[in-house]
């Protein structure tokens, strides 16, 4: 499904009034890997978290009926959930890892919206575990892991011990369509529902967006029948 972005009309950003909220494709294949290793009952529980307005619940609900067993939704909204960003993410996913005693954190390995690649990373740092990131294969034995991860030069293969935190890239899965039974028995699993203040974390954001323009609209090509006409084109454009 294709939305129109449109950025408001101040410039601080984009609207999402009335835009459908969905999961991250990165995360969903997180999900996805979290249930497999249920399934293979290499870990006992797994819990969906989301941060955001009331909107997100929609998201979690859809990790429910892919198998997860319950949710978290950490309400942010307003301007903290305008200026949210990975940092503010990290803290509280590291405060519920805590109070959760979690073994294993797997987020997507970046959103598709801002393109960070920093949750994982500095979830990883504030809670001083080790970290899997772009993991294209994962494997429990006991209590360490192994992880096959995708970098510029092909595939690098490490083990880590848990705790620990993994991040998921594109070829790691691929995740299952939530059926019709599965997202009946998801409206009765259980959400709980709590604020940052409640984890005792700090949503004061260290980055200040200054200006948001939606990109130049792109000019109509021209067909040139020779080189000779392509050659003379650039130069008469300043290209060359």
């Amino acid at each position: 499904e294709n939305t129109k972005i449109r950025v408001k009309p101040d410039h601080s950003g984009v609207v999402t009034d009335g835009v459908k909220h969905s999961m991250n494709p990165f995360c969903e294949i997180a999900v996805e890997e979290a249930v497999k290793l249920k399934e293979k009952k290499l870990i006992k529980e797994v819990v969906a978290v989301s941060c955001g307005p009331t909107q997100v619940t929609e998201t979690i609900r859809t990790a429910l009926a892919m198998g997860c067993d319950r949710g978290i939704h950490v309400e942010v909204s307003g301007k903290d959930y305008e200026a949210m960003g990975p940092l503010q993410i990290s803290k509280i996913f590291a405060a519920l890892a805590k109070k959760e005693e979690a073994s294993l954190i797997i987020l997507g390995k970046q959103a598709i919206d801002d393109d960070c690649n920093q949750t994982g990373q500095m979830t990883a740092a504030l809670l001083d575990w080790p970290q899997g990131t772009f993991a294209s294969e994962v494997t429990i034995d006991g209590e360490k892991v192994k992880v096959v991860r995708e970098i510029d030069g092909g595939l690098e293969t490490i083990k880590i011990s848990m705790p620990a935190v993994l991040t998921a890239d594109l070829r790691l899965n691929t995740p299952r369509y939530a059926t019709l039974p599965n997202i009946m028995k998801a409206k009765k699993k259980k959400i709980a529902n709590m604020k940052p203040a409640d984890l005792g974390v700090d949503m004061v954001s260290r980055v200040e967006v200054l200006r948001v323009d939606e990109p130049p609209t792109r000019l109509a090509g021209v067909k040139v029948e020779t080189v000779d006409d392509l050659v003379a084109k650039l130069r008469a454009n300043g290209t060359i």
